[in-house]
């Protein structure tokens, strides 16, 4: 492996095995034209044993923390183990004293609390699961957490979110190493998107509500994502959760903290957002596949809601686009 850059791999017990294999399997792929591999991947551990996952994989450690030796970047996944004083407290030690010899620091999910532990974040913009961002942003005060986020980074620092988006980070890495080709091929080898569209919340609200929902709304928001052209009204979508329409704006609004009208624009715009990125649809096409009555009103509410029109941003992420999807 030499000349490869070396990644290693915070392993533990109790951590979440898909943190691990995602981006693992991820850079595994990454290899040139003569299919030559880009990266060596190293697990590392406290100790010289055998770790067990929180869904009871037993996962073996190539190092030791102690003389891991020099590293191109460290990963540290998350866990329920992580989130024990010990374990956390062993990747911010080492963290300390070898951030500076590190060319990247990156967390995956949960993994932020072993790296906010070492004070390296302290002021940075840092994302995490949308479960657990209260959580870290009352633990450590001084970051900057913003829950919407795929992925974000500040400086040397890369989080990203809940588990698979650990993937979405380790394609963004690969492109920054390896060029847009070889990303876009472990892109296409592993069935993901490059870059995915939107963030998180578009994941973890509709989830949320589902979860916590009542058996007579356990699946409006998902019936709402497939039905965007239709009469998506609050009489309408009360009729069928069979509830009143007072009842269910206000047991909507509860569970779902945004009031059913807002939910309906906001997943319309997404969607029409996924349209302007993976098609050609003309743009008064996508604004009545999504439910809008004129173009006009589509144009006025993507504006006003991503501060950005919607042919500027298909310049930008369109199929043509800087950003453009696989």
């Amino acid at each position: 492996m030499k000349g490869k850059r070396r990644i290693g791999f915070f392993i533990f017990d109790g951590i979440t095995a898909l943190d691990l294999v995602g981006p693992m399997e991820a850079f595994a792929a990454a290899v040139d034209s003569t299919g030559t591999p880009q990266y060596e991947l190293v697990t590392v551990a406290k100790a010289k044993r055998d770790v067990r996952a929180e869904n009871g994989l037993v996962i073996r450690p190539r190092e030791v923390l102690a003389n891991v030796g020099r590293l191109d970047t460290i990963v540290i996944p998350g866990g329920r183990g992580l989130r024990e004083h010990s374990t956390c407290k062993a990747i911010a030690d080492w963290l300390t004293v070898n951030s500076k010899r590190v060319r990247r620091v990156v967390s995956i999910c949960t993994g932020i609390y072993g790296v906010a532990n070492s004070g390296l974040l302290d002021g940075r913009e840092v994302t995490t699961h949308w479960r657990f961002a209260q959580d870290v942003q009352a633990r450590f005060p001084k970051l900057r957490v913003n829950a919407a986020s795929i992925f974000l980074v500040d400086g040397k620092f890369y989080t990203s979110a809940g588990i698979t988006s650990g993937i979405d980070l380790s394609l963004a890495l690969i492109e920054e190493d390896c060029g847009r080709s070889i990303a876009l091929s472990v892109a296409r080898e592993l069935i993901v998107f490059l870059k995915r569209p939107g963030g998180q919340e578009q994941y973890s609200e509709p989830l949320r509500f589902q979860i916590a929902a009542t058996d007579k709304t356990a699946d409006l928001a998902a019936w709402i994502d497939s039905n965007l052209e239709k009469d998506l009204s609050v009489r309408a979508l009360a009729e069928r959760a069979c509830l009143s329409g007072r009842q269910f704006a206000r047991h909507f609004k509860a569970v779902y903290r945004m009031t059913p009208g807002a939910y309906v624009e906001r997943a319309r715009l997404e969607q029409a957002r996924r349209h302007l990125s993976e098609t050609n649809h003309g743009i008064d096409n996508i604004a009545r596949t999504v439910g809008y009555s004129s173009d006009d009103a589509f144009r006025r509410s993507f504006q006003k809601h991503f501060r950005v029109s919607p042919k500027a941003y298909r310049n930008t992420f369109g199929k043509e686009g800087r950003y453009a999807q696989v």
